[in-house]
């Protein structure tokens, strides 16, 4: 109902505002020919333009500046030298009654001493070299004890040393065998002791307190 009240309204509406022209139309079109335009008068509202005031419009441009970094390598070149001939190294026992003490030369024997007097060894080839005098440390083969002397020589006359670890010892294939004991008698000198290969059970004779089973031994490399 309310519907139909409201178009009822605007149709009044718009016949009401439409005029004689806005009239032309049903069964008679000649009214609306030229010459014949309608007699009443139509009262004519006249249109207001609104004019919009013109907005500037502001344009952004967006600047992206890339920057590119050149990462340089440089190549550094090393040059290794092969430095001194080896010094060789120290031989030592390490325990009583030679704990700390070091193979030297006394007189052509080879004795376990003082650290201030101690000697340094190049050890290769079988051999063991005293480093800066040309000396080997060598083996009376003409021994026929079980206990054979340590001497110092310039030519070697025993090519089987090894080293076990960092036990000084003859090796397998050598003619003595796998020995790392040493028979050391002393003291002598200056608190020395006189060294011997130790191949059996015998003891050598006059030369102070012999004591057996002992080992030499290069620095402790831990």
């Amino acid at each position: 109902m309310r519907l139909s009240v409201i178009a009822l309204s605007l149709g009044s509406l718009v016949a009401a505002q439409s005029g004689p022209w806005g009239q032309c139309g049903g069964v008679d079109y000649s009214q609306c020919l030229p010459g014949n335009a309608p007699t009443s008068a139509a009262t004519t509202t006249p249109i207001q333009t609104m004019t919009m005031p013109r907005t500037s419009t502001s344009t952004w441009t967006s600047s992206r500046t890339t920057t590119q970094t050149t990462l340089s390598t440089t190549t550094r070149s090393t040059t290794t030298s092969a430095g001194p001939p080896p010094s060789g190294t120290a031989i030592r026992g390490v325990s009583s009654p030679v704990y700390h003490k070091y193979l030297q030369n006394l007189d052509g024997k080879a004795v376990l001493g003082p650290e201030a007097n101690q000697a340094k060894f190049i050890i290769a080839g079988g051999t063991i070299q005293m480093s800066g005098t040309g000396l080997y440390l060598n083996i009376d083969t003409t021994a026929t004890t079980s206990y054979k002397a340590l001497t110092f020589g310039t030519t070697p006359n025993f090519s089987g040393w090894g080293l076990e670890g960092d036990t000084i010892i003859t090796t397998q294939s050598s003619q003595y065998g796998r020995q790392l004991n040493y028979v050391m008698c002393g003291p002598v000198g200056t608190d020395s002791y006189v060294v011997y290969l130790q191949t059996g059970s015998q003891l050598p004779t006059g030369q102070g307190t012999c004591t057996n089973y002992l080992t030499m031994h290069l620095p402790c490399l831990c």
